[in-house]
């Protein structure tokens, strides 16, 4: 029989596991949005970028930057602490990665580039799903 604390255990696992697929990813691309200026995003081809208020991308980027950091440090506070609620601010960072990504779909499909992008677009999307969801399961008061 497999206890609570073991399938917590796990499902953080699970979710630092996917997390880890795209936190590299995240961090440099907000740290690019943070510190970038429009010829870097033009450069680097962010056509959207063009016509966003540079105030706009910082945030963006601010969030992806703390969606990072956040996907992998407060499951590991979880475990090290053994405060599970810290875990719930994995849950926040993930799900804001994931309404990120979300964004991004309909953004470039408002301007005819999925084609091009939604590959990688759902590439980043399914892993902050799928940590998300492991995290709720540690942390939200889940019956079955």
């Amino acid at each position: 029989m497999i206890t609570n604390t073991a399938l917590s255990i796990i499902f953080t696992l699970v979710g630092l596991a996917a997390s880890l697929l795209v936190v590299k990813t995240f961090w440099k691309a907000g740290n690019f949005k943070l510190k970038g200026d429009k010829p870097a995003f033009a450069a680097a081809q962010f056509g959207w970028a063009e016509k966003t208020p540079l105030g706009a991308i910082r945030v963006l980027g601010a969030l992806e930057a703390l969606g990072a950091v956040g996907i992998i440090v407060a499951p590991i506070g979880a475990i090290v602490t053994g405060q599970v609620w810290i875990q719930t601010l994995g849950i926040i960072a993930a799900a804001g990665l994931a309404l990120v990504m979300v964004a991004a779909i309909v953004l470039h499909q408002a301007r005819g580039e999925s084609k091009y992008t939604f590959k990688m677009n759902f590439k980043l999307l399914w892993p902050v799903v799928v940590a998300a969801v492991a995290y709720a399961l540690v942390s939200l008061p889940l019956q079955f």
